[in-house]
């Protein structure tokens, strides 16, 4: 059990430190993995910088996932998306183009605070306050591999452990603190787990902005 994202995100850190990392960066899934990306970049001494993927909902249920987008337009649908919810075409591409519009605003947000973060050659540490399907971090990992990074490690402090193994196959390490196989949802593990609003993000987007940005920088979707 966690105290809040802070607490988590401090003893992620302690599992971290003493790695040899190349001019690591911290990618953060909004809005909740922003804050325990922020404690992990100031603890390891990184770069911080958004990663955004947002999951896709079935109908009717908002807070079941069946799959999730890139902020590049990458689905990926979990294995029971269309049997077990008996999803149409239809029903992904609403979905689809809802999230789409999300990510855009999100991202006209955040990148009028920071400029994109560089990716190839680094040591990159993608990461969120937990995992519960998998499928928001899996399509975050898709687009962060294709900008070439030396490695990229997931760190999360829960998740369950057939989504850790799942999420394992789309990175070159996994770092996670609790793997409980009694899983109904990531907030069941903190005391405190408030809502992140998007102020938050921004403020502490605001606190990791580089001095300089390097000529010819790029992020997923950049």
């Amino acid at each position: 059990m966690f105290h809040d994202r802070e607490d988590a995100a401090r003893r992620l850190a302690e599992k971290l430190k003493g790695r040899k990392l190349q001019n690591p960066l911290v990618l953060a899934i909004p809005r909740g993995g922003v804050v325990t990306g922020a404690v992990l970049a100031r603890e390891l001494g990184a770069e911080l910088d958004v990663v955004l993927s947002r999951k896709l909902r079935a109908p009717g249920q908002p807070e079941l996932a069946f799959g999730a987008i890139s902020e590049d337009g990458r689905v990926y649908l979990n294995s029971y998306a269309h049997e077990a919810l008996g999803l149409t075409e239809d029903d992904l591409a609403q979905e689809r183009n809802h999230q789409l519009g999300e990510i855009a605003r999100r991202k006209k947000l955040f990148r009028a605070v920071r400029p994109q973060a560089a990716i190839e050659g680094r040591s990159v540490i993608v990461t969120d306050d937990g995992i519960a399907t998998g499928s928001t971090m899996i399509a975050a990992l898709q687009t962060v591999k294709e900008h070439k990074p030396r490695e990229v490690i997931v760190a999360v402090p829960v998740a369950p452990p057939d989504r850790l193994e799942e999420v394992g196959r789309w990175c070159d390490d996994v770092v996670c603190l609790l793997s409980p196989r009694q899983f109904w949802a990531i907030g069941q593990f903190y005391a405190d787990f408030s809502q992140v609003e998007d102020e938050e993000v921004v403020k502490l987007l605001r606190e990791f902005i580089p001095a300089a940005a390097p000529a010819g920088s790029a992020s997923p979707g950049g």
